[in-house]
C-alpha cells in the first residue's frame, strides 16, 4: 500500500466533504475523525476496496457511512446504490438511525430492511441497510433491484462471513455487479476471514491492528472466582446490591439462561429486563428502545447485543458466562468504554472457566485481575 493511501486526515474539513454532509456530521456530535476515520474514509471515497479492523467503539460505523454518503453526494442521485449488511436487526436499525442523522441536510434517503418490515421503500431510497437473510430474500423476489448497487459494506464482517451468514452473503455477492466496491469492517479479523475476502475483493487496502492491541485501554477488567456454576446467581445478587451504575449489560451464553437469570432476579425484587434472538421482533425492539432511553437500567442478554451497539450510558459489562469464542470477548466488553469513555468488565469464573479465562488473557495479551473487595471503588459510574 502506498503512503498516500495511509494518509491521516485530522479534520473532516480536510477530507473536503460536501457541506451538507459536514453539517450532519457536526450536528450528530462528531467533532473530529477518530483514528480509524482518519485513515479509512479517504480510500473508500476514492473507490478502493477496504478491509478495516479497529477496536469496538472507535467509529467504524461513521467511517463507512461518511464515505458512502460523500460518494452519493458527488454523483447524480441514483437509487439503491449502496447496500449495507449487518448481522443483527438491532445493529441494522442502529446503522440506519446514524445514517438518517448524517443525511439529514441532504436529499438522500435510507431505509432498513429486517424481518417483518415493509419492502416498499426500495423504490426511492439511496442506501439500503439490512440483515443478510432479509436482503437475500428481497433480491430473490426481485423486490430489491441490484443493478444499481455500486457499493457493498459488511459491518461486523467476521460474523458475516462465518457460521449461518456466510452462504447468504456469498449468494448476495454472486448476484451483485462484478465491479461492485466492497468494504469490510470489524473489530476482529481472523486469518481465515482475510483469506475468504480475497475471493471477492479487488486488491483491497488492509487497515489492520494486531490482536495484542485489541483490548480497550479504557476498560478495567476483573474476574470473580467461584467454586460452582450455581454460585453465579448469588454473586450477581451481591453485586447488584453494591453497585450503582447508570446502565449495565449482563451476558449469558444461552436464551434459556438469559430468561432464568432475569426471572430469578425479578422474583427477588431486582428490576431487570432480558433480550435474546428467540423473542418476537416487536418485543426485542421495545426492550432495546427502553434500554436506549434509560428506562431499563440492567439488561440480561445473549451475544445478540455484543456487536456494534452504542449506548453511551453503559459503564459496566458483566460476563455471567465467559464467551464461547475468544474473539467475542472484545465485542462484549466493548459495550462499555465506547469512543474513549471509561468502563468496567467483570467476569464470573467457575472452576470450569479457568482455561477459557487464561485463553482470553493470552489472546489479547492482557491481565484480568481479581475483583477487589472494595468493589465500588473500581466501578466507573
Amino acid at each position: 500500500m502506498s503512503k498516500n493511501e495511509l494518509k491521516k486526515y485530522k479534520s473532516f474539513s480536510e477530507l473536503e466533504l460536501n457541506d451538507k454532509l459536514l453539517k450532519g456530521i457536526y450536528a450528530y456530535g462528531f467533532e473530529k475523525p477518530s483514528n480509524i476515520q482518519e485513515i479509512a474514509i479517504h480510500p473508500i471515497i476514492n473507490r478502493k476496496d477496504v478491509i478495516a479492523q479497529s477496536q469496538s467503539g472507535t467509529g467504524k460505523t461513521g467511517s463507512f457511512l461518511i464515505s458512502v454518503i460523500e460518494i452519493l453526494l458527488r454523483k447524480l442521485s441514483i437509487k439503491n446504490q449502496v447496500l449495507i449488511l449487518a448481522p443483527t436487526r438491532e445493529l441494522a436499525i442502529q446503522i440506519n438511525t446514524v445514517t438518517c442523522e448524517l443525511i439529514r441536510y441532504t436529499n438522500l434517503k435510507s431505509a432498513v430492511f429486517i424481518g417483518g418490515t415493509s419492502s416498499t421503500k426500495f423504490i426511492d431510497n439511496n442506501i439500503s441497510i439490512g440483515t443478510p437473510g432479509r436482503i437475500f430474500d428481497l433480491i430473490k423476489k426481485r423486490i430489491l433491484p441490484v443493478e444499481n448497487i455500486e457499493i457493498l459494506v459488511l459491518d461486523e464482517a467476521d460474523e458475516m462471513l462465518s457460521r449461518g451468514f456466510k452462504d447468504q452473503v456469498y449468494n448476495i455477492l454472486k448476484i451483485l455487479r462484478s465491479d461492485c466496491q466492497v468494504a469490510l469492517f470489524s473489530a476482529t479479523m481472523p486469518k481465515d476471514i482475510l483469506q475468504l475476502s480475497e475471493t471477492f475483493m479487488k486488491e483491497p487496502l488492509k487497515i489492520l491492528i494486531q490482536k495484542e492491541a485489541l483490548t480497550l485501554d479504557g476498560i478495567r477488567q476483573y474476574y470473580i472466582p467461584m467454586e460452582k456454576e450455581s454460585h453465579k446467581l448469588d454473586t450477581l445478587y451481591d453485586l447488584y446490591k453494591l453497585i450503582k451504575v447508570t446502565q449495565c449489560i449482563i451476558y449469558t451464553n444461552s436464551k434459556k439462561k438469559t430468561e432464568s437469570v432475569a426471572e430469578s432476579l425479578n422474583n427477588d425484587g431486582f428490576a431487570v429486563s432480558c433480550m435474546h434472538g428467540g423473542m418476537e421482533q416487536n418485543l426485542r425492539k421495545q426492550v432495546m428502545d427502553d434500554f436506549r432511553h434509560g428506562q431499563i437500567k440492567i439488561l440480561i442478554t445473549t451475544d445478540i447485543l455484543s456487536r456494534g451497539i452504542d449506548i453511551q450510558q453503559i459503564s459496566l459489562v458483566i460476563n455471567y458466562d465467559l464467551p464461547k469464542e475468544t474473539e467475542t470477548y472484545i465485542h462484549r466488553i466493548g459495550r462499555s468504554g465506547r469512543f474513549g469513555r471509561k468502563g468496567t468488565a467483570i467476569n464470573f469464573v467457575s472452576q470450569y472457566d479457568i482455561t477459557t479465562l487464561k485463553a482470553i488473557e493470552r489472546f489479547y495479551d492482557t491481565a484480568i485481575q481479581p475483583l477487589p473487595s472494595d468493589v465500588q471503588s473500581v466501578i466507573i459510574t
